[in-house]
């Protein structure tokens, strides 16, 4: 059975579901949802996902959304390589980690806040841009004092929380933060970025050519 992917190539969460597919191996199909274009809201689309929201996963005869939910599923149905250690102390360390970036960096500058922040508050580009450097600044700060001196934040290996860190770099370079004072996120990340896996997986690699 076909893996299939619904996918926009900007999106940071279906970017940190690209990660993890390629990581354990699996091929899948992607369908492209244009966020920009507002295709989530289609109904067409409402209808595999009610929330209208970007990554859906269909495998196994399952409909599955929600990135870390994704990637969660995909790491025990699919063991080889484990995206979290085996120590249970060390499994929450990774976690609280990853869910630094996804539950309070990256939610707070997606699109649908943006749109917030300029139709309620009238807050023009550049107050947009303000705003998120803001936040992935103080998430930051966090993660470099948190990370440990393995090569990865998630260990000797890349696993779920450089899942989620390299996407939220790549925002960060997006909207030009300086990143001079993390530098072991950005050793991190050069890492990350230098095997396949995360090459496949980034937005320059899977973005259509009908939107360059």
């Amino acid at each position: 059975m076909t893996i299939k992917l619904y996918d926009f190539w900007r999106s940071s969460a279906a970017y940190r579901v690209r990660i993890a597919l390629n990581l354990k191996g699996l091929a899948y199909e992607s369908v492209q949802i244009s966020l920009a274009d507002g295709a989530h809201h289609d109904p067409s689309y409402r209808a595999v996902n009610p929330q209208a929201l970007i990554p859906t996963l269909e495998i196994d005869g399952l409909c599955l959304t929600q990135s870390l939910a994704i990637i969660d599923y995909l790491d025990e149905t699919r063991l080889a390589p484990p995206l979290l250690p085996s120590d249970p102390a060390a499994r929450a360390h990774v976690r609280a980690m990853a869910l630094i970036i996804a539950a309070d960096i990256h939610p707070v500058q997606n699109l649908r806040v943006m749109h917030k922040v300029r139709d309620t508050f009238g807050g023009d580009q550049e107050a947009q841009v303000a705003w998120n450097r803001h936040w992935i600044a103080l998430g930051f700060a966090a993660l470099e004092a948190q990370a440990g001196d393995a090569a990865f934040l998630s260990g000797d290996a890349p696993g779920l929380a450089d899942i989620c860190l390299i996407p939220q770099m790549a925002n960060a370079r997006r909207f030009k933060v300086d990143l001079t004072e993390y530098p072991t996120l950005v050793a991190i990340d050069d890492r990350c970025r230098a095997r396949d896996a995360f090459q496949r997986a980034s937005p320059d690699a899977v973005r259509p050519k009908k939107d360059g």
